[in-house]
Protein backbone atom coordinates (compact mmCIF):
# COMPACT_ATOMS: atom_id res chain seq x y z
CA UNK A 1 0.00 0.00 0.00
CA UNK A 2 1.49 3.34 -0.99
CA UNK A 3 1.79 6.08 1.60
CA UNK A 4 -0.26 9.20 1.03
CA UNK A 5 1.83 12.34 0.95
CA UNK A 6 0.83 15.84 1.95
CA UNK A 7 -0.03 17.76 -1.20
CA UNK A 8 2.37 20.62 -1.83
CA UNK A 9 0.83 24.10 -2.00
CA UNK A 10 0.72 25.82 -5.37
CA UNK A 11 4.01 27.39 -6.43
CA UNK A 12 4.44 31.08 -5.66
CA UNK A 13 6.55 33.16 -8.02
CA UNK A 14 8.94 35.20 -5.87
CA UNK A 15 12.64 35.86 -5.55
CA UNK A 16 12.59 34.54 -1.98
CA UNK A 17 9.82 32.89 0.00
CA UNK A 18 9.33 33.26 3.77
CA UNK A 19 10.26 30.08 5.62
CA UNK A 20 6.63 29.17 6.35
CA UNK A 21 5.92 29.14 2.60
CA UNK A 22 9.22 27.60 1.49
CA UNK A 23 8.76 24.70 3.94
CA UNK A 24 4.94 24.64 3.90
CA UNK A 25 4.63 20.95 2.95
CA UNK A 26 7.22 19.91 5.54
CA UNK A 27 5.55 21.97 8.29
CA UNK A 28 2.20 20.36 7.41
CA UNK A 29 3.73 16.88 7.77
CA UNK A 30 5.31 17.79 11.09
CA UNK A 31 2.02 19.20 12.36
CA UNK A 32 0.16 16.01 11.42
CA UNK A 33 2.81 13.83 13.14
CA UNK A 34 3.14 16.03 16.24
CA UNK A 35 1.80 14.38 19.39
CA UNK A 36 3.85 16.43 21.85
CA UNK A 37 2.54 18.95 24.34
CA UNK A 38 2.33 22.48 22.93
CA UNK A 39 2.54 25.76 24.83
CA UNK A 40 -0.56 27.88 24.43
CA UNK A 41 -0.49 29.72 21.14
CA UNK A 42 2.16 27.45 19.57
CA UNK A 43 1.53 25.63 16.29
CA UNK A 44 4.12 22.88 16.96
CA UNK A 45 5.47 21.34 20.15
CA UNK A 46 8.95 22.44 21.28
CA UNK A 47 10.36 19.03 20.36
CA UNK A 48 8.95 19.28 16.83
CA UNK A 49 10.23 22.84 16.46
CA UNK A 50 13.68 21.48 17.24
CA UNK A 51 13.24 18.71 14.67
CA UNK A 52 12.18 21.25 12.03
CA UNK A 53 15.31 23.34 12.59
CA UNK A 54 17.98 20.72 13.39
CA UNK A 55 16.61 17.84 11.33
CA UNK A 56 15.52 14.33 12.25
CA UNK A 57 18.96 12.62 12.06
CA UNK A 58 17.88 10.35 9.22
CA UNK A 59 14.57 9.29 10.83
CA UNK A 60 11.35 9.65 8.90
CA UNK A 61 8.86 12.05 10.47
CA UNK A 62 5.49 12.20 8.76
CA UNK A 63 6.78 9.93 6.00
CA UNK A 64 9.97 11.83 5.12
CA UNK A 65 13.37 12.69 6.60
CA UNK A 66 13.60 16.26 7.90
CA UNK A 67 16.74 18.04 6.68
CA UNK A 68 18.86 20.16 9.00
CA UNK A 69 18.50 23.91 8.40
CA UNK A 70 20.90 25.31 11.01
CA UNK A 71 24.40 23.80 11.18
CA UNK A 72 26.17 23.90 14.51
CA UNK A 73 24.86 25.86 17.51
CA UNK A 74 22.52 22.97 18.46
CA UNK A 75 22.63 23.98 22.12
CA UNK A 76 21.75 27.58 21.19
CA UNK A 77 18.73 26.37 19.20
CA UNK A 78 17.45 24.27 22.12
CA UNK A 79 17.93 27.06 24.67
CA UNK A 80 16.24 29.52 22.31
CA UNK A 81 13.16 27.32 22.13
CA UNK A 82 13.07 26.98 25.92
CA UNK A 83 13.42 30.76 26.29
CA UNK A 84 10.38 31.33 24.09
CA UNK A 85 8.37 28.71 25.99
CA UNK A 86 9.12 30.66 29.18
CA UNK A 87 7.82 33.88 27.61
CA UNK A 88 11.19 35.57 27.88
CA UNK A 89 12.41 37.73 25.04
CA UNK A 90 15.15 36.10 22.94
CA UNK A 91 18.21 38.08 21.85
CA UNK A 92 20.43 36.39 19.26
CA UNK A 93 23.88 37.96 19.02
CA UNK A 94 26.95 37.02 17.05
CA UNK A 95 29.33 37.88 14.25
CA UNK A 96 27.84 38.68 10.83
CA UNK A 97 26.85 35.61 8.84
CA UNK A 98 26.27 33.26 11.78
CA UNK A 99 22.60 32.60 10.83
CA UNK A 100 20.99 34.77 13.53
CA UNK A 101 18.29 36.02 11.16
CA UNK A 102 17.75 32.55 9.69
CA UNK A 103 17.21 31.04 13.15
CA UNK A 104 14.82 33.86 14.02
CA UNK A 105 12.85 33.23 10.83
CA UNK A 106 12.73 29.45 11.29
CA UNK A 107 11.55 29.78 14.90
CA UNK A 108 8.74 32.12 13.84
CA UNK A 109 7.72 29.86 10.95
CA UNK A 110 7.51 26.78 13.18
CA UNK A 111 5.91 28.40 16.22
CA UNK A 112 3.34 30.77 14.71
CA UNK A 113 3.48 30.09 10.95
CA UNK A 114 4.32 33.74 10.21
CA UNK A 115 7.88 35.07 9.98
CA UNK A 116 6.87 38.31 8.22
CA UNK A 117 6.05 40.31 11.38
CA UNK A 118 9.48 41.89 11.34
CA UNK A 119 11.21 45.21 11.96
CA UNK A 120 14.50 45.89 10.21
CA UNK A 121 16.51 48.04 12.57
CA UNK A 122 18.09 51.22 11.23
CA UNK A 123 18.49 54.88 12.13
CA UNK A 124 15.33 55.60 10.11
CA UNK A 125 13.04 53.42 12.27
CA UNK A 126 10.55 55.43 14.38
CA UNK A 127 7.98 54.36 16.98
CA UNK A 128 5.08 54.41 14.51
CA UNK A 129 6.77 51.90 12.22
CA UNK A 130 6.90 49.41 15.12
CA UNK A 131 3.73 50.02 17.15
CA UNK A 132 0.96 51.58 15.04
CA UNK A 133 0.17 54.61 12.89
CA UNK A 134 -2.92 56.37 11.58
CA UNK A 135 -4.83 56.74 8.33
CA UNK A 136 -4.95 60.51 8.42
CA UNK A 137 -7.93 60.82 6.08
CA UNK A 138 -10.04 58.65 8.41
CA UNK A 139 -8.49 60.30 11.45
CA UNK A 140 -9.61 63.75 10.30
CA UNK A 141 -13.06 62.50 9.36
CA UNK A 142 -13.98 60.46 12.43
CA UNK A 143 -11.19 60.91 14.97
CA UNK A 144 -8.94 58.24 16.52
CA UNK A 145 -10.70 54.90 16.38
CA UNK A 146 -10.23 51.32 15.26
CA UNK A 147 -11.03 52.23 11.63
CA UNK A 148 -8.31 54.87 11.45
CA UNK A 149 -5.63 52.86 13.26
CA UNK A 150 -2.96 51.26 11.04
CA UNK A 151 -1.36 48.35 12.96
CA UNK A 152 2.42 47.99 12.87
CA UNK A 153 4.28 44.69 13.24
CA UNK A 154 4.20 44.86 17.05
CA UNK A 155 0.43 45.52 17.16
CA UNK A 156 -0.23 42.67 14.72
CA UNK A 157 2.01 40.23 16.59
CA UNK A 158 0.31 41.00 19.91
CA UNK A 159 -3.20 40.76 18.49
CA UNK A 160 -2.48 37.44 16.74
CA UNK A 161 -0.38 35.82 19.48
CA UNK A 162 2.62 35.66 17.14
CA UNK A 163 6.35 36.36 17.28
CA UNK A 164 7.78 39.79 16.49
CA UNK A 165 11.20 39.65 14.84
CA UNK A 166 13.35 42.72 15.51
CA UNK A 167 16.41 42.55 13.27
CA UNK A 168 19.59 44.53 14.06
CA UNK A 169 18.02 46.18 17.10
CA UNK A 170 21.25 47.99 18.03
CA UNK A 171 20.99 50.05 14.85
CA UNK A 172 17.85 51.77 16.19
CA UNK A 173 17.91 54.81 18.45
CA UNK A 174 17.75 53.97 22.16
CA UNK A 175 14.36 55.69 22.61
CA UNK A 176 12.96 53.46 19.84
CA UNK A 177 14.42 50.31 21.41
CA UNK A 178 12.93 51.22 24.79
CA UNK A 179 9.41 51.01 23.33
CA UNK A 180 9.75 47.29 23.99
CA UNK A 181 10.29 47.64 27.75
CA UNK A 182 6.64 48.09 28.84
CA UNK A 183 5.48 45.63 26.16
CA UNK A 184 7.72 42.85 27.43
CA UNK A 185 6.98 43.60 31.08
CA UNK A 186 3.21 44.00 30.96
CA UNK A 187 2.33 42.32 27.65
CA UNK A 188 0.18 45.37 27.05
CA UNK A 189 0.31 48.09 24.37
CA UNK A 190 -1.15 51.45 25.36
CA UNK A 191 -3.00 53.41 22.66
CA UNK A 192 -3.53 56.76 24.43
CA UNK A 193 -5.10 58.45 21.40
CA UNK A 194 -8.14 56.18 21.79
CA UNK A 195 -9.61 57.35 25.08
CA UNK A 196 -12.50 54.92 25.48
CA UNK A 197 -11.82 51.74 27.46
CA UNK A 198 -11.06 49.00 26.37
CA UNK A 199 -9.97 50.42 23.03
CA UNK A 200 -7.11 52.39 24.57
CA UNK A 201 -4.93 49.34 25.11
CA UNK A 202 -4.17 46.00 23.50
CA UNK A 203 -3.47 42.82 25.48
CA UNK A 204 -1.05 40.33 23.98
CA UNK A 205 -2.60 36.99 23.07
CA UNK A 206 -0.91 33.74 24.13
CA UNK A 207 2.05 32.96 21.91
CA UNK A 208 3.26 36.55 21.58
CA UNK A 209 6.96 37.15 22.13
CA UNK A 210 9.94 39.03 20.71
CA UNK A 211 13.03 37.66 18.97
CA UNK A 212 15.72 40.30 18.41
CA UNK A 213 19.10 40.06 16.72
CA UNK A 214 22.24 42.16 17.16
CA UNK A 215 25.56 42.14 15.38
CA UNK A 216 28.55 41.89 17.72
CA UNK A 217 30.47 44.25 15.45
CA UNK A 218 27.74 46.87 15.93
CA UNK A 219 27.85 46.86 19.72
CA UNK A 220 28.17 50.41 20.89
CA UNK A 221 26.31 51.87 17.88
CA UNK A 222 23.19 52.26 20.03
CA UNK A 223 23.84 50.06 23.02
CA UNK A 224 20.72 48.75 24.72
CA UNK A 225 19.68 50.07 28.09
CA UNK A 226 20.08 47.84 31.13
CA UNK A 227 16.30 47.79 31.57
CA UNK A 228 15.79 46.37 28.08
CA UNK A 229 18.63 43.85 28.40
CA UNK A 230 17.04 42.41 31.56
CA UNK A 231 13.96 41.46 29.55
CA UNK A 232 15.92 39.26 27.14
CA UNK A 233 17.82 36.02 27.37
CA UNK A 234 21.00 36.43 25.31
CA UNK A 235 22.25 33.60 23.08
CA UNK A 236 25.45 33.86 21.04
CA UNK A 237 25.56 32.24 17.60
CA UNK A 238 29.08 30.96 16.91
CA UNK A 239 30.71 30.56 13.49
CA UNK A 240 30.83 26.97 12.28
CA UNK A 241 33.96 25.29 13.60
CA UNK A 242 33.79 21.91 11.83
CA UNK A 243 35.01 21.89 8.23
CA UNK A 244 32.51 19.16 7.32
CA UNK A 245 29.56 21.25 8.56
CA UNK A 246 30.74 24.23 6.53
CA UNK A 247 31.19 22.08 3.43
CA UNK A 248 27.76 20.47 3.76
CA UNK A 249 26.08 23.83 4.28
CA UNK A 250 27.92 25.36 1.33
CA UNK A 251 27.07 22.53 -1.06
CA UNK A 252 23.41 22.39 -0.10
CA UNK A 253 22.70 26.12 -0.15
CA UNK A 254 24.63 26.97 -3.31
CA UNK A 255 23.21 24.07 -5.31
CA UNK A 256 19.69 24.83 -4.03
CA UNK A 257 19.99 28.46 -5.15
CA UNK A 258 21.32 27.36 -8.53
CA UNK A 259 18.42 24.93 -8.97
CA UNK A 260 15.91 27.63 -7.97
CA UNK A 261 17.26 29.84 -10.77
CA UNK A 262 17.29 26.93 -13.23
CA UNK A 263 21.07 27.11 -13.60
CA UNK A 264 22.58 23.78 -14.62
CA UNK A 265 26.08 24.38 -13.17
CA UNK A 266 26.70 22.73 -9.80
CA UNK A 267 29.31 23.14 -7.08
CA UNK A 268 31.30 19.93 -6.59
CA UNK A 269 32.40 18.59 -3.16
CA UNK A 270 36.13 19.01 -3.85
CA UNK A 271 35.76 22.68 -4.85
CA UNK A 272 33.47 23.31 -1.86
CA UNK A 273 36.06 21.81 0.48
CA UNK A 274 38.77 24.02 -0.97
CA UNK A 275 36.67 27.15 -0.46
CA UNK A 276 35.77 26.45 3.17
CA UNK A 277 39.42 25.56 3.85
CA UNK A 278 40.51 28.88 2.33
CA UNK A 279 38.02 30.78 4.47
CA UNK A 280 39.17 28.94 7.58
CA UNK A 281 42.84 29.70 6.84
CA UNK A 282 42.14 33.36 6.08
CA UNK A 283 40.35 33.72 9.41
CA UNK A 284 43.21 32.00 11.24
CA UNK A 285 46.02 33.82 9.40
CA UNK A 286 47.89 30.57 8.83
CA UNK A 287 48.26 27.95 6.09
CA UNK A 288 50.34 24.79 6.53
CA UNK A 289 52.04 26.43 9.50
CA UNK A 290 53.02 29.55 7.53
CA UNK A 291 51.62 32.72 9.12
CA UNK A 292 50.33 35.75 7.24
CA UNK A 293 48.29 38.80 8.14
CA UNK A 294 44.57 37.91 8.02
CA UNK A 295 42.06 40.24 6.33
CA UNK A 296 39.99 42.50 8.57
CA UNK A 297 36.78 41.75 6.68
CA UNK A 298 34.11 39.29 7.83
CA UNK A 299 34.66 35.78 6.46
CA UNK A 300 31.40 34.01 7.27
CA UNK A 301 29.56 31.03 5.84
CA UNK A 302 27.12 33.44 4.21
CA UNK A 303 29.99 35.12 2.38
CA UNK A 304 31.34 31.75 1.25
CA UNK A 305 27.92 30.88 -0.18
CA UNK A 306 27.86 34.21 -2.06
CA UNK A 307 31.33 33.57 -3.52
CA UNK A 308 30.51 30.04 -4.72
CA UNK A 309 27.13 31.05 -6.13
CA UNK A 310 28.64 33.98 -8.07
CA UNK A 311 31.37 31.73 -9.49
CA UNK A 312 28.78 29.15 -10.61
CA UNK A 313 26.62 31.83 -12.23
CA UNK A 314 29.63 33.14 -14.15
CA UNK A 315 30.43 29.65 -15.41
CA UNK A 316 26.84 29.05 -16.51
CA UNK A 317 26.32 32.28 -18.40
CA UNK A 318 29.81 32.58 -19.86
CA UNK A 319 30.16 29.00 -21.14
CA UNK A 320 32.69 27.69 -18.62
CA UNK A 321 32.37 23.89 -18.27
CA UNK A 322 32.59 23.79 -14.48
CA UNK A 323 33.44 25.82 -11.37
CA UNK A 324 37.19 25.84 -10.82
CA UNK A 325 39.11 27.08 -7.76
CA UNK A 326 40.36 30.02 -9.83
CA UNK A 327 36.77 31.23 -10.29
CA UNK A 328 36.29 31.21 -6.52
CA UNK A 329 39.40 33.28 -5.88
CA UNK A 330 38.31 35.88 -8.42
CA UNK A 331 35.00 36.41 -6.66
CA UNK A 332 36.53 36.57 -3.22
CA UNK A 333 37.81 39.99 -4.30
CA UNK A 334 34.70 42.13 -4.41
CA UNK A 335 32.34 39.72 -2.67
CA UNK A 336 34.31 39.33 0.56
CA UNK A 337 37.26 41.68 0.22
CA UNK A 338 35.68 44.93 -0.86
CA UNK A 339 37.12 48.44 -0.73
CA UNK A 340 40.03 48.05 1.71
CA UNK A 341 43.28 48.02 -0.27
CA UNK A 342 45.11 46.51 2.72
CA UNK A 343 42.74 43.54 2.70
CA UNK A 344 43.41 43.07 -1.02
CA UNK A 345 47.13 42.99 -0.27
CA UNK A 346 46.58 40.50 2.56
CA UNK A 347 44.61 38.23 0.24
CA UNK A 348 47.38 38.36 -2.38
CA UNK A 349 49.87 37.45 0.34
CA UNK A 350 47.73 34.44 1.21
CA UNK A 351 47.65 33.31 -2.43
CA UNK A 352 51.46 33.53 -2.56
CA UNK A 353 51.68 31.36 0.57
CA UNK A 354 49.30 28.81 -0.94
CA UNK A 355 51.32 28.66 -4.17
CA UNK A 356 54.52 28.05 -2.22
CA UNK A 357 53.33 25.45 0.31
CA UNK A 358 50.99 23.40 -1.92
CA UNK A 359 53.06 22.80 -5.01
CA UNK A 360 51.74 19.23 -5.32
CA UNK A 361 48.05 20.21 -5.44
CA UNK A 362 46.77 21.21 -8.91
CA UNK A 363 43.56 22.59 -7.40
CA UNK A 364 45.30 24.87 -4.93
CA UNK A 365 47.71 25.98 -7.65
CA UNK A 366 44.72 26.85 -9.83
CA UNK A 367 43.30 28.85 -6.90
CA UNK A 368 46.57 30.75 -6.45
CA UNK A 369 46.92 31.43 -10.19
CA UNK A 370 43.99 33.87 -10.05
CA UNK A 371 46.37 36.65 -9.02
CA UNK A 372 48.16 36.36 -12.37
CA UNK A 373 45.14 37.49 -14.42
Amino acid sequence: MSKSKTQAPPAVVAQRLPAEQLYAAELARLLAADSGARPEGWRLSPAMVRTFILGSDGREVGGEVVQRKIFGNDDVVERSIVTLVGQRGLMLVGEPGTAKSLLSELLAAAICADSTLAVQGSAAVVEESIRYGWNYALLLRSGPGPEALVPGPLHRAMSRGALLRFEEISRCAIEVQDNLIPIMSERLLHIPEMQEDPGNYLLAKPGFNVIATANLRDRGVNDMSSALKRRFNFETMRPLARLQDQKELLLREVNRQLADQQISTRLTPDVAELLVSAFQELRAGSAEGVAFEPPSTVLSSAEAIAVAFSAAVQCHYFAEPKVRPQHLARFMVGTVIKDDEQDSRRFRDYLRVVRRVRTNSPQWQDFADSQDD
